[in-house]
Order: C-alpha cells, then structure tokens, then sequence
C-alpha cells in the first residue's frame, strides 16, 4: 500500500444533510417497526382525536386537518382541487423551483395562471402583489399561491407581509401557503397570519418519513370549496377527510398504518418534549452556525457564496451555497464518498444540462438535528474545501461556535 493512500473515512453511520427526506430519529424508526395493527378498532383509530389536536398545534391553528397518503405534491394537488375549477384564476408568488412546480401543478389542471416571478435569490415583493391585485377590479384572482420557504432558492418569505398586503388591496382572495419545508422548524402562526391554506408533508420538519401530506383548511376556504363550480375529485375531496365518521374516511382508504405511527412519535417530540417554540429557536441558532461558517470561507478571496443575501430571508432549515462550478458537485461527490455525510444538489438553481448546475450545493438542518450534528457537517465541509483545494478563508468552524453560543 502506498504511502500516501488515505482511505474512505465514510464508514460507520451515514448522515443524510438533504431538505427532505430529514433525518428520521431511531424512535419514529421504532415506532414504525410494528406488527400490523387492526385497522376496525383499538390503538390505532382511536390516536386520531390527539393526532389531530397535535397537527393543529404544529400550525398554530384551531381549523381543519385533512391527511393524505402522498407526498407534498400531492397536497398542492388537494390544495388546488378543492378551490379551483377549470378556468379560476390564482396568482402564483414564485422565489424558487417549488413554486414554480406549484404553479405548473395549477396550469396542468386547467386553472388560469398569473404569475409574480421575484427570481432565485430574493423573497417576494408584498408591494408589487398589493398593486397586482388592486389591478383585479372584477376579484377574478380566486387564491394567492405562495411558497413560506422554497426548498431550492431556500428564500423565507414573509407571510404575515403578505397578508397584509391582500389585506391592504381588499381583496378576497384565499391565501394559500406552502409550508412543506418550514412546517417544525420556522415559526408559522396560520391563524394569526391569516392564512386559509396550509400544506405540508412529513419527511422535513415533521421528521417522519416521506408519504403523507397534509391541509389545515380555514372555514372560509371550505366555504369557497363548497360554492366551487363542478364536480371535485373523490380523492383529493377535504370533505370527507375533514368530517370523517370512520376511521377509513380520515385516508379516503386504507389507513397508511405505519406512518401513522412514526408520526405519533415524532408529534411527541417536537410537541409535547421539546416544544414547538424551542424547535423554532433550535433551528434559528443552528440556522446563524451554517451563515457564520459560510461568511468565512467566502472572506479573503473564498469562492463560497450563499445564495440568499438578505439574511431576514434566509431559511433557519435549509441554506443553499454556490462555489465556482464544477467544485460544488466534486465537494458533495468528496462528502459523500470520503466522510459519509450527503449534501444537497443546488436543485432548481440551473438547468442540469448547464455547467452551472455544478456550482451549488444546499446543506440541510432541518427536523431531527442538534449541535453535534450541524458543526460535524460543517467540519466535513471544511475538509473538504481543503482536500479539493477549493480556495476559501479560514476560521469557518471557530465562527460557527461562536454563532452557536449567542442567544
């Protein structure tokens, strides 16, 4: 064996640091490692009623829940189908990959889509969606699509702006938002922000893995569903699952059983252990150790950049970077092979086909991530800027402790 040979430090337990599927915690893992349970009676239907009360205190909310057994996706699908028939109009805010998706979702299921493009870099704009919809004198503009953090762009908008903004237009329309990414880790407050739609899923901040989605739904939003021209989709219907009698009509099926039980363990956690609000603040600070190591190695001539500039719209779960390309995907290529630990691709930042796809990676500390876990990855990070001789200042992991210890 040469003398140089340096081996694969790679073995041992991996770490998954993508926005989504999160770390999944041993104890939801255990959870779900159960027999079968009856689906008629006992245990299982009768979790429902706290399942419920907990999915509302994970939106600080007193409105609706409805489940389905799909990914986010899926929600936006379910979101869309009950407000919307052919023709309706929605307004759809993107700052990123995710929403532009959602609103694809919208013009694929014949709604009538105008769009407010801010770009990959920058949250939302609440003035320029206040004068669009004062522009609507006839109110055609039926809801407001806004993402609360874009997986891709990781932008944070700020909702409560928003809503404000509709507000200051008089405008009806619903506010619909996307909180598939922030939902645990970010505060969000739908009653208090006003917000008619909420959708999420359960492989981010919910730490649960990928399968289930969920809407809380404000009366008024269930009002404009019910007074919706045409038919709905039996299966995204929110009715039936909102107003559920049997334990089947909560999944409009079969129970997805043993999703259902992770979820359990993991609402026992973030809800009634450490509690929402200190989840909210754990991310925060976790959140200032990811910006504080990057400021450093982008100083003293560094390549590293991150993506969102204004740091009251950076995401406290996810944070996406750029380096020179290709150097982002020959350090997740490094991370990966040498050290174990997985980033993220710069999702939605450039067309796979174009080399600048390879400038950006996204480093997730979103669900079930403490301090030992975030400084690990930014060590390996900074391996790794060393290994590929990717030029960078110093002081990254010094100035994420400091960060990790301000209040």
């Amino acid at each position: 064996m040469p003398s140089d040979f340096l081996p694969s430090l790679g073995q041992g337990r991996p770490y998954l640091a993508i926005p989504g599927p999160s770390v999944v915690p041993d104890r939801v893992l255990n959870a779900m490692h159960s027999p079968a349970p009856n689906i008629y009676e006992g245990a299982l239907p009768q979790m429902m009623p706290d399942l419920l009360r907990d999915l509302r205190a994970a939106a600080c909310t007193r409105q609706h829940v409805a489940i389905y057994i799909s990914n986010g996706h899926g929600a936006w699908e379910a979101a869309l189908a009950n407000i919307c028939a052919p023709g309706d109009r929605v307004l759809s805010l993107v700052t990123g990959r995710f929403g532009t998706g959602w609103a694809e979702m919208a013009r694929a299921l014949g709604v009538n889509l105008q769009t407010l493009d801010f770009g990959r870099s920058a949250p939302l704009d609440p003035q320029q969606v206040e004068d669009t919809l004062r522009a609507d004198p006839e109110r055609k503009i039926r809801a407001v699509l806004a993402t609360h953090v874009d997986t891709a762009s990781t932008v944070r908008n700020d909702i409560p702006a928003l809503r404000a903004a509709i507000d200051a237009a008089g405008h009806p329309a619903l506010l619909l938002v996307d909180a598939i990414a922030s939902l645990g880790c970010e505060e969000l407050r739908m009653d208090a922000w006003g917000v008619d739609i909420v959708v999420a899923a359960s492989q981010k901040g919910l730490m649960t893995p990928p399968g289930l989605s969920f809407l809380w739904v404000s009366d008024k939003a269930r009002t404009a569903a019910d007074t919706r021209s045409g038919p709905r989709s039996p299966y995204w219907n929110w009715t039936p699952r909102i107003d559920a009698q049997a334990f089947y009509q909560y999944f409009g099926g079969t129970a997805p059983t043993h999703h259902l039980l992770g979820l359990r363990a993991a609402l026992d956690m973030l809800i009634h252990e450490e509690g929402l609000e200190t989840a909210w603040i754990r991310h925060a600070r976790l959140a200032r150790a990811v910006w504080a190591a990057a400021d450093a190695w982008g100083a003293d001539n560094g390549d590293l950049r991150l993506n969102i500039a204004r740091r009251d719209a950076r995401s406290h779960a996810v944070t996406s970077m750029r380096l020179t390309a290709p150097d982002a995907t020959r350090l997740r290529q490094w991370t990966e092979t040498q050290a174990g630990v997985t980033l993220g691709i710069g999702l939605g930042m450039a067309d796979p086909t174009d080399p600048a796809w390879h400038g950006y990676f996204r480093l997730a500390h979103m669900g079930h991530v403490n301090a030992h876990m975030a400084l690990g990855a930014l060590g390996v990070i900074d391996t790794g800027l060393k290994a590929l001789s990717i030029p960078h200042g110093p002081g990254a992991l010094d100035a994420a402790t400091q960060a990790l210890l301000s209040p």
